[in-house]
């Protein structure tokens, strides 16, 4: 009986659809242009977008969109090399950010905070230029 239980359960997830994550940054975002927060770079989700927060808790970690940069879109060419190339630059590291307003004028787009991030007194879209990091997303 546990055999036959085992191979349904086995076919229920093998034919169940896969469901793609989200970026696991769960935090209430800023909505101020001006706005400061800081934090660990905790994740990286493609060339131009990572999380920031102070523990290991995701729940409080920002998701932000990097202001200073347009890197390409993960599933273009050189979008993986473009995140790779973010996750050298500033994962682990504490970065400095405010949030700023975008080209549609406003801070918060796509569930992302727009903002300006900086790395020791750097800001992650100059790192990324220096790095030669490749540009061009939207």
């Amino acid at each position: 009986m546990k055999w036959r239980w085992s191979m349904f359960s086995l076919a229920a997830c093998a034919l169940a659809p896969s469901v793609a994550l989200a970026d696991p940054c769960t935090a209430e975002l800023p909505r101020r242009a001006g706005a400061e927060f800081s934090g660990m770079v905790r994740y990286v989700g493609d060339g131009d977008s990572l999380c920031v927060g102070e523990t290991d808790d995701p729940t409080t970690w920002i998701e932000v969109r990097v202001a200073d940069f347009n890197a390409p879109e993960l599933h273009a060419p050189d979008g993986r090399r473009s995140k790779g190339i973010l996750e050298s630059v500033a994962m682990g590291r504490v970065a400095q950010c405010t949030a700023v307003r975008g080209r549609s004028g406003r801070v918060v787009v796509y569930d992302r905070v727009i903002a300006v991030c900086r790395l020791g007194g750097r800001s992650i879209g100059e790192l990324l230029r220096d790095a030669g990091a490749p540009s061009g997303g939207n």
